[in-house]
Formats: C-alpha cells, sequence, structure tokens
C-alpha cells in the first residue's frame, strides 16, 4: 500500500495514515524500509514525489551520509530521464523474473496447478461423455416404438 503524504506550502510534510506532520528523514526512513510513498502538493494536488526523493538524496548528501557514489551521480545527471527510466524498467524486469521463478518452484503452487489441469481435462471429459449420451438417447427415442404415439 503506498503512503500518501501532503506537502503544505510552507513546506511541511502531513502523513495522512498517522495523522501527523513528518520530515524528511521520516520519509527516507520508510522508503529504506521497503514502503511506497507518494508525495501530493495540497493545494495544486501535483504529484512532487520525485522532487522530495531528490531532496532527500540532496540532504543526505549535505550531511555526508549519502549511500550514493559519485560516479552513479554523474552517470544520472549525464544521462538524466532516460537512466533512471531504463535503471528502474530494468530492475522492475529482474523483479518479476525472480518473483515468477520464487513462485514456480513453490512445490505446493505448482501441486495446485497440475491438479486444476487434471480438473479441467477430467470435466472436458465429463461434458465430452454427458454430450454423447444425450445424442444417444435422442436417436434412440426417435426411432423406438415406445416414442410413437398411437
Amino acid at each position: 500500500m503506498v503512503r500518501l503524504i501532503k506537502r503544505y506550502e510552507s513546506r511541511k510534510l502531513y502523513d495522512t495514515e498517522e495523522s501527523r506532520y513528518v520530515s524528511l528523514e521520516d520519509i527516507a526512513g520508510w522508503v529504506r524500509a521497503g514502503q511506497e510513498v507518494r508525495v501530493i502538493d495540497n493545494a495544486s494536488s501535483e504529484d512532487v514525489t520525485q522532487q522530495t526523493l531528490a531532496q532527500i538524496i540532496l540532504e543526505e548528501g549535505r550531511k555526508g551520509t549519502s549511500f550514493l557514489p559519485s560516479e552513479l551521480l554523474h552517470e544520472l545527471v549525464r544521462m538524466g530521464e532516460r537512466a533512471v527510466h531504463n535503471g528502474v524498467e530494468h530492475f522492475q524486469h529482474g523483479v518479476d523474473r525472480v518473483l515468477k521463478a520464487s513462485v514456480d518452484r513453490l512445490s505446493p503452487v505448482r501441486q495446485a496447478r497440475e491438479e486444476m489441469a487434471l480438473l479441467r481435462q477430467r470435466l472436458e471429459d465429463l461434458e465430452g461423455s454427458l454430450v454423447a449420451l444425450e445424442n444417444q438417447s435422442g436417436t434412440e427415442g426417435k426411432g423406438s416404438p415406445s416414442s410413437k404415439k398411437g
């Protein structure tokens, strides 16, 4: 679930989940913990998440606590949005592959898929048998003397 943060004209950040004002450090902590955040300008409803995350990186750089090497920052400046987009897209594809492989390795999931396929086949066979019986009883009823009225 995405955590919604509202940014007010005073630059204060308000967490709608906990109903309290928060700092950039709070947001950075949530992001590091895996929380997805979305920051909205309260006056214009504009999404300002990117600017806020960039501000967090800038503040950490000023404090000397940034984990980003200068080579990466140079590359981001050189490549601009394209580098970020390609990196995110590459990362997403990698995560998707790992997740799919992990799910497929789960024995219960694989077993359930196999059982579902077997059940589908049995249901198709049963439906075929019912159609054959209906056809057979329909042709027998037309030609038999008991079906004719006297």
